[in-house]
């Protein structure tokens, strides 16, 4: 269970991340780290984990956060789903970071918590596995997405999580990238369903 201190910051903190979706992947954080020391394996988990504007749970396993820091166009006036107060994404390279990093040492995270500025792609090449949990919620477009899933997802580990956030069956509802990505993972048959929540689809390594 997640104490008090560290839910008062991480509600807090602004985001596009419903509370219960947050909590699904405290829970799932709490139950790699578990399953681990069950078998006693001494392996690092590592955890790919967006972070641009959400809400994120306290953990004492090392967590690496990519994110290029620079928005999305979606978000900026005259795109899809303009939000008031969006900063340019030269801004935002500069803003955002500084952000983090004071809701980290809040939090008390700052050695436990690795945030690397880059692309996603550009990072998995440097990165090794295996990783015990995925959460991708980067970029929306068909291209970007299904860039995440093929550069990471065979990094995960037999057991290890990849969660996908922003699941949307009906196209009026939200874009249909992320949940085609999931389609994609479901049909490969390497992973099996755990329950969904919210918009935050889970699916376990085979």
């Amino acid at each position: 269970m997640m104490d008090e201190r560290a839910r008062r910051i991480a509600l807090e903190c602004k985001g596009f991340m419903h509370d219960e979706e947050g909590m699904r992947l405290h829970e799932l954080r709490a139950r790699a780290r578990a399953a681990r020391a069950d078998r006693r394996d001494r392996q690092l988990l590592r955890e790919i984990l967006g972070v641009h504007r959400h809400r994120r749970a306290r953990g004492r396993r090392r967590a690496l956060c990519i994110d290029h820091h620079r928005g999305s166009k979606r978000n900026q006036a005259g795109w899809e789903y303009p939000r008031p107060g969006a900063r340019r994404p030269a801004m935002r390279a500069r803003w955002i970071p500084s952000v983090i990093r004071r809701t980290l040492e809040q939090a008390d995270l700052e050695r436990n918590v690795v945030l690397m500025v880059t692309d996603s792609v550009m990072a998995a090449s440097i990165v090794p596995g295996p990783i015990g949990m995925l959460f991708i919620d980067g970029g929306h477009s068909f291209d970007s997405a299904f860039a995440d899933y093929e550069a990471w997802s065979d990094k995960i580990a037999r057991g290890g999580v990849l969660a996908i956030h922003d699941l949307f069956p009906d196209p009026q509802e939200g874009g249909q990238a992320p949940i085609e990505v999931y389609r994609r993972a479901v049909a490969s048959g390497k992973y099996e369903e755990l329950p969904t929540v919210r918009t935050l689809g889970v699916l376990r390594r085979r």
